[in-house]
């Protein structure tokens, strides 16, 4: 896909809810090493994006980990790939990665599917500060 940073690693989330705001909060406030960019599914290059992965909307709408032109993440296996890149204590949190994804993404759907219960929702997306702006992809690309 043209446009995107090929250096950067691409979080989708869900742009609307609080859970996901906050372990985007979480990226950032421990991306030392200024590996992540970030895109909200529901914006126009979030779907492009997903379009692009040939991924269905309909079967994830949380978080994906999309390393351009290597490989990507869904579910839990999106969350556990980004605390390994992160590095630290939060290498030692990705340690449940040995876990089978048949097994932990039944409980991250679980959660995932009562997220908004839980954790509430934005009526819109978030709004970075201009302190963090530059992690947030907001220009379209066109898919190749």
């Amino acid at each position: 896909m043209n446009g995107l940073p090929s250096d950067k690693v691409i979080i989708l989330f869900d742009g609307v809810c609080n859970l996901c705001d906050n372990a985007v909060q979480y990226l950032i406030k421990r991306d030392k090493k200024d590996i992540f960019r970030f895109v909200p599914l529901q914006s126009e290059l979030g779907i492009q994006i997903l379009d692009y992965l040939k991924v269905d909307r309909l079967q994830v709408d949380s978080m994906i980990l999309y390393e351009p032109g290597k490989a990507y993440f869904l579910k839990s296996s999106a969350a556990l790939e980004a605390l390994k890149m992160l590095g630290g204590i939060n290498r030692w949190l990705a340690m449940f990665s040995f876990i089978p994804s048949s097994l932990r993404d039944p409980l991250y759907d679980f959660v995932a599917r009562n997220r908004y219960k839980w954790y509430g929702k934005k009526e819109s997306c978030l709004m970075p500060t201009d302190e963090i702006k530059a992690k947030f992809l907001e220009k379209s690309v066109a898919a190749t």
